[in-house]
């Protein structure tokens, strides 16, 4: 089923209700996401999920507070972080994988730290460290990827540390 016809439940966690879909073959580890600031179960990228969801099961989340869940919005990554951990046990899950996109990113890192026997896989995308070298320049990239930002030519105007461009391109670092 596309995720767009995926029906949207909820789950009573400590007497807050949270919003999530549940996608894909059953078999295997889960793949968890977790969206941007604000972002609502539909703000997540249909075909990305989709194609996904071909080979993994996939479990999109509201975080407490926005969207169709319940409660005020935590105002912390740790307040995140371990509304994240106590949904995925509330959802039975004792091993996951874990995709952060933007803030999702920070909320995941913060997971990996407070809950490490959980998660078996992590991908970052869009995101950084909390005070990492750069983190100030976030919005920059994001507007020079999509054409916002003018008297920069492509991606190779800013450095990347060596050892990132060996992982891109599959080499030793």
């Amino acid at each position: 089923m596309p995720y767009i016809d995926t029906p949207t439940q909820s789950i009573d966690v400590d007497g807050t209700a949270f919003a999530y879909r549940d996608l894909g073959p059953r078999s295997g580890v889960p793949l968890v996401l977790l969206n941007h600031w604000g972002a609502v179960l539909d703000n997540f990228d249909p075909r990305i999920v989709d194609g996904l969801s071909r080979r993994h099961r996939i479990i999109a989340i509201d975080y407490r507070g926005i969207g169709a869940s319940g409660g005020t919005a935590p105002v912390t990554i740790d307040a995140t972080a371990r509304d994240a951990i106590a949904l995925i046990h509330a959802l039975g899950f004792e091993k996951i994988d874990l995709l952060g996109f933007s803030l999702g990113g920070f909320v995941a890192q913060d997971i990996v730290l407070k809950a490490p026997a959980l998660v078996r896989r992590l991908i970052l995308t869009g995101t950084g460290p909390a005070g990492g070298k750069g983190i100030d320049d976030v919005g920059a990239h994001s507007r020079l990827a999509t054409g916002q930002l003018q008297g920069r030519r492509a991606w190779g105007d800013f450095p990347v540390p060596r050892r990132v461009r060996a992982q891109g391109a599959g080499l030793p670092q």
